[in-house]
């Protein structure tokens, strides 16, 4: 039975890596920092959030161009 150590990611932290992760560019040694410091389910929250403010942010671009 292994006991693992406390994650202490930051929420700042991980909003980072999810914005990065959008972008598509991360460095393979702050991905594993990632992977050892931040918690997936506060991953998976944030990532959620972004992408509905993302389809939220395309939706009112899209009826700001196409209103007469």
């Amino acid at each position: 039975m292994s006991t693992e150590a406390p994650r202490k990611g930051s929420l700042l932290g991980t909003i980072k890596a999810v914005g990065w992760s959008f972008f598509g560019v991360r460095k393979n040694s702050a991905y594993q920092n990632d992977v050892a410091k931040l918690n997936p389910l506060h991953i998976i929250a944030v990532a959620f959030v972004g992408v509905i403010v993302f389809v939220g942010g395309l939706i009112l671009l899209v009826r700001y161009v196409v209103a007469p």
